[in-house]
């Protein structure tokens, strides 16, 4: 059953708490728990910004394929597209610096039983459309398969409901990896072959800790050195945010777009 207004009100209410939720499945019971009914099959992929500072010694492979185009490619092979009214997200922690009313993207056949009252079913041009005002604004698609979705809409199966966050710095539930149990966190990953990484650039301003751009805590600083640890998820916000192009991206798989589909092909249907 779809998903009552009241319902998602009242989880905006609890969404601040969301990291001191998450940290209690350092134990492993609460762990099994939290796998079994918020976690399992989940298989969610975060793409890189289609804009990076690349190595000059590194042929970006499939150069004139964007990241940005994976979710363009199954925008066009979905039956079903929603687009949310509102960014739970960014209602949720009363985000200043983003439009809550850019919402997710959901594709699938388990779209048809979302609360019309939270969003709309979309043509595809629509779909495209929101899409590219996400990578204007900035923000970082993450796509596949999120049982919290089935939940806390109500619908289902899971695998034929594919979720496109649209995530800013600040608000994204995601930020919770940091905190959740290292095999809870792995169900949300980079793209394959895709590496972000310090050159000797870096003078160890810290200024890409202080400002926390990083969202799963991934960079730190070591003695007087800044490295980006094995957390990192590869969205190279980080990349476009340091000012002495310090911070580069490497690509060690030439089909990585490829691979990446097919990772997400293998856990979600949207047709």
């Amino acid at each position: 059953m779809a998903t009552p207004v009241w319902f998602v009100n009242l989880i905006k209410i609890f969404f601040p708490f969301r990291k001191k939720i998450a940290s209690l499945s350092q134990n492993l019971w609460v762990k099994k728990i939290m796998d079994d009914f918020l976690f399992k099959g989940d298989a969610m992929v975060i793409l890189h910004k289609d804009r990076l500072v690349i190595h000059e010694n590194i042929e970006p492979p499939q150069s004139t394929v964007l990241p940005s185009s994976i979710v363009h490619h199954f925008i066009d092979q979905a039956n079903h597209l929603w687009i949310m009214n509102h960014c739970l997200c960014r209602e949720g922690d009363d985000c200043q610096d983003y439009p809550h009313d850019l919402g997710c993207l959901f594709m699938g056949e388990a779209v048809l039983g979302i609360n019309t009252r939270l969003g709309h079913l979309a043509t595809r041009a629509e779909a495209h459309a929101h899409i590219q005002r996400a990578q204007d604004l900035g923000l970082v698609h993450l796509i596949g398969r999120n049982k919290l979705d089935t939940l806390w809409m109500g619908v289902g199966p899971g695998d034929q409901l594919m979720t496109v966050c649209n995530c800013c710095p600040c608000c994204c539930l995601f930020k919770i990896l940091p905190d959740l149990h290292p095999e809870l966190s792995a169900s949300v990953s980079g793209m394959p072959g895709v590496k972000v990484y310090v050159n000797g650039n870096c003078i160890s301003c810290g200024r890409c800790i202080r400002e926390q751009i990083c969202f799963v805590n991934a960079i730190r600083m070591e003695g007087d050195r800044v490295i980006i640890g094995d957390d990192c998820r590869s969205c190279g916000r980080c990349v476009e945010f340091c000012r002495q192009k310090a911070i580069l991206v490497e690509f060690s798989e030439q089909n990585y777009i490829h691979q990446t589909i097919k990772t997400i092909e293998d856990n979600v249907k949207v047709n």
